[in-house]
């Protein structure tokens, strides 16, 4: 029995041995597939930026022999077959004109309107606009949606290995493109996302309130959200957006104290702050801990449409303009100049400085109208018998009422002279109206003078109309014998002008 013993001892020795050879050698598996992966992400991303240097090489390689064919068309020299040969007649150029200001275009969904029949695939795009910003990209284009994804150097599954320390793991992201172009990209597009995974086991992303795991946005800030448009900075996962994680009281599936391999899934919806630019994790210090990471693409889908005038540089380069100047924008309620710098992005100090307002009138609106005989009728818009000038004819001379063509501030004078008869009681109260509501007054009077004496009246007013309002001079309490007083000299003049118009509410 002892024999027995010892042999099974030997046995038991000679199996843990070959079990540490195992661990050891399934450890060293493990790691040479952590750099199996990372050589993998580095040569997938090499073999992006070739793609894009080639992209770009073919063009130029297309451009210079179209040149060069012009000109030797224009020698009257012959064209070598070999030019002939070179570029396949069904090759297609990924960069096309898109008959606005910039000739290559800023999103695949642009690409798509140019040949919806190109397939999904890689191709060149310029989101912050032709001859400005940054360089063109290579994106890949998904041609039945249209949308436009960047890649990036870890999109494989990454292991994040064992170390206690918040953020003790840092992994920066390298994309195929500017933050500068991904930014103009977000600004385009309609949404823009992207998604994060985390398996995970004895590794939270938060324990007791304290932050062990946080990614970095495209301005270096730091984040805790892992799902969804959090702008609040709170943590939280797809799980606890939707109130069904493991643990009821976790916001997500990690941050659960359980023996279970977990998984927190979503994805990121907020384009003002992505792509996601670093991970960092921490707390797997624990034999058993493990976190894998994987972050896909950013990606944006349709195009922000605007269905209105342009109020700002944005809306301008929103819909293509490139060229630097001075630009006339709608504004609250008048028209608006600004110069706008398209060698910057919105947001950018210096995108845009305003001016000041632009004097834009719809049409045109005076007038200038007079008397040549006396006018003593109270209460009744004053008529008129001389049009000197009535631009837009809001002006009616039979009616004496002037009616506002369109919504903005005017400016009105009257004058006269009044004649007043009697030395003891003579006065004339003139009322200026706007729809048949008092709004101004003048009173010219005198007492114990000589009568028969002329007296200058004038009421002038500033006034914000809108269309159809009237306005119109009355006369109300006369003195004895007291009238407007006109001949054939026309001492009486009712003037009127638009001085700004609300163009808005023209449109």
């Amino acid at each position: 029995m002892e024999d027995k013993f010892r042999e099974l001892e030997l046995r038991l020795e000679t199996t843990e041995a070959r079990s540490v050879q195992v661990e050891e050698k399934v450890s060293q598996l493990e790691a040479q597939l952590e750099i199996n992966n990372e050589i993998r992400n580095h040569l997938k991303f090499q073999v992006t930026k070739l793609e894009t240097k080639n992209v770009q090489l073919e063009f130029k390689i297309q451009e210079q022999e179209k040149l060069l064919n012009y000109l030797l068309q224009q020698t009257n020299r012959p064209i070598p077959v070999a030019d002939l040969l070179s570029v396949p007649n069904n090759y297609k150029s990924p960069v096309q004109s898109t008959g606005n200001k910039s000739g290559t275009p800023r999103t695949c969904k642009e690409l798509r309107v140019i040949d919806p029949s190109l397939p999904s695939g890689m191709y060149s795009i310029d989101p912050d606009g032709q001859g400005v910003g940054d360089n063109p990209i290579n994106v890949y284009c998904d041609m039945t949606s249209g949308s436009t994804s960047i890649l990036h150097d870890s999109e494989s599954a990454i292991n994040v290995g064992h170390c206690a320390d918040p953020g003790c793991y840092s992994r920066s992201i390298k994309y195929n493109a500017s933050i500068g172009q991904i930014r103009a990209l977000a600004e385009l597009s309609f949404e823009c996302h992207q998604s994060i995974k985390y398996d995970c086991y004895y590794a939270p992303f938060e324990l007791s309130g304290y932050a062990y795991s946080w990614w970095n946005d495209r301005d270096g800030n730091a984040q805790y959200f892992w799902a969804g448009n959090n702008t609040d900075g709170i943590h939280t996962c797809q799980c606890g957006i939707e109130g069904n994680c493991v643990d009821h009281y976790a916001k997500c599936n990690c941050d659960a104290t359980v023996s279970a391999q977990l998984l927190d899934d979503g994805v990121i919806t907020d384009k003002n702050i992505l792509p996601v630019t670093r991970l960092n994790f921490g707390r797997t210090q624990l034999e058993t801990s493990s976190g894998i990471h994987t972050l896909g693409r950013f990606e944006c889908t349709g195009t922000v449409t605007l269905n209105r005038m342009p109020t700002s540089c944005e809306d301008l380069w929103l819909i293509g303009h490139t060229l630097n100047g001075f630009y006339s924008v709608m504004g609250s309620a008048m028209m608006e100049s600004v110069y706008c710098d398209f060698t910057k992005l919105p947001g950018n100090d210096g995108f845009q400085k305003w001016i000041g307002y632009a004097d834009v009138k719809s049409a045109p609106v005076h007038f200038e109208v007079q008397r040549n005989s006396t006018f003593n009728t109270q209460s009744t818009p004053i008529p008129f018998n001389l049009e000197m000038v009535n631009e837009g004819n809001a002006m009616n001379l039979t009616s004496g009422i002037f009616t506002a063509p369109r919504q903005g501030i005017y400016f009105f004078s009257f004058t006269g002279a009044v004649h007043l008869s009697s030395s003891s009681n003579s006065f004339l109260n003139s009322f200026l109206y706007l729809n048949g509501n008092l709004i101004g007054t003048n009173t010219v009077s005198e007492g114990n003078s000589a009568a028969g004496q002329y007296t200058p009246l004038t009421l002038q007013s500033t006034l914000n109309l809108k269309k159809g309002d009237q306005v119109w001079v009355g006369i109300e309490y006369l003195g004895t014998s007291s009238y407007l007083h006109d001949d054939n000299r026309h001492f009486t003049h009712f003037t009127g002008f638009m001085l700004e118009e609300e163009i808005v509410a023209s449109l």
